[in-house]
């Protein structure tokens, strides 16, 4: 697979390579990521040719928008793809008062929802000034689980109106579930959509009806979580991560099955999950997290690593891929 292919996102003349960069590592998930350490990651999937960076505002509370900001600042508009979210606003707080959660050191801010048109306009303000950009190329609705109504009837329409003054070019929504996701694409006119953690070598949850549907419409799936949050990263090992959190003995044994596969094959694991969900029509781009230079790279490579037929269909055999769901050309396809 040729990570530096383009796909273009639902009906906009948005076209992004295969492989992005997501950039919650630079807000300091799980571990704090310095700044001059995450320009240096950002400037290095630029030189390999990456062009889609995804972010927001929740990702170390301002943090991975500014870091990143910072290293686009010289870099030529025109040359990057650039996604960013909405639905919580960053309210100033004592430093002592943080909810730390998931991110290690972040920037001293409370993220408050609010899905309200005004509040998705502020929260849109000020992501571009921590971004230093006049336009965002893809704004999404973030993690609307609580507030459905209120991101249908108040933030899809100031989305709308952004897209409609071409200060942004696509609309769409994050989660990290793809039921509410199926259900806006039913009632809203989405670009795309990211699904995190829901269409992955252990997971798939959305080929169930998200992924059928958005191929039905025109709106283009981006796969974030492609490691399930490191577990398909580490391998099954005592606090490996899945879903931001450490990974249940179930979700280990499924995990320890696909090492089983690709070690039979000698696929690396990484490899396998960056690739699986590229097969699937509905997906654009798939957006692995990186820290540092290194797992950019690494990413980059994996995305290309030759892996044969016959390890898809004993994934397939072995109960680990349903029936349905497609799978890359093998390396050995004419």
């Amino acid at each position: 697979m040729n990570p530096l292919a383009k796909a273009p996102i639902g009906k906009t003349r948005l076209q992004v390579t295969r492989v992005g960069m997501g950039t919650a590592p630079l807000g300091g998930l799980f571990e704090d990521v310095p700044e001059a350490r995450s320009v240096a990651t950002v400037k290095r999937a630029l030189a390999l040719g990456i062009n889609f960076l995804d972010t927001a505002p929740l990702y170390g509370y301002g943090k991975s928008e500014t870091y990143l900001g910072k290293a686009l600042a010289s870099t030529h508009r025109s040359s990057f793809v650039l996604c960013t979210k909405v639905g919580r606003l960053l309210v100033p707080t004592d430093p002592r008062q943080l909810e730390l959660r998931e991110f290690d050191r972040p920037f001293p801010f409370k993220p408050v929802f609010d899905f309200s048109y005004d509040a998705v306009m502020r929260s849109f303000e000020e992501s571009l000034k921590r971004l230093q950009t006049d336009r965002i190329d893809i704004l999404l609705i973030h993690d609307p689980d609580d507030h459905y109504e209120q991101a249908l009837s108040s933030a899809y329409p100031a989305l709308a109106k952004l897209r409609s003054e071409g200060v942004i070019s696509a609309v769409g929504a994050g989660m990290n579930q793809a039921e509410m996701l199926a259900r806006l694409a039913r009632e809203g006119d989405f670009d795309c959509f990211l699904l995190a953690g829901r269409y992955t070598l252990i997971d798939h949850t959305g080929l169930k009806e998200l992924l059928p549907l958005c191929v039905q419409k025109n709106i283009s799936i981006i796969v974030g979580g492609p490691y399930n949050s490191g577990v398909l990263a580490s391998g099954a090992q005592p606090g490996a991560k899945y879903n931001y959190a450490d990974a249940p003995p179930e979700i280990l044994e499924q995990v320890r099955k696909v090492q089983e596969v690709c070690a039979r094959h000698q696929v690396p694991m990484k490899a396998a999950a960056l690739q699986f969900p590229l097969a699937h029509p509905a997906v654009a781009a798939v957006i692995p997290g990186a820290r540092a230079l290194e797992e950019v790279e690494e990413n980059f490579r994996l995305a290309s690593h030759p892996i044969p037929a016959v390890f898809w269909a004993d994934l397939r055999k072995e109960g680990l891929l349903p029936d349905n769901a497609p799978v890359p050309k093998g390396a050995d396809a004419n």
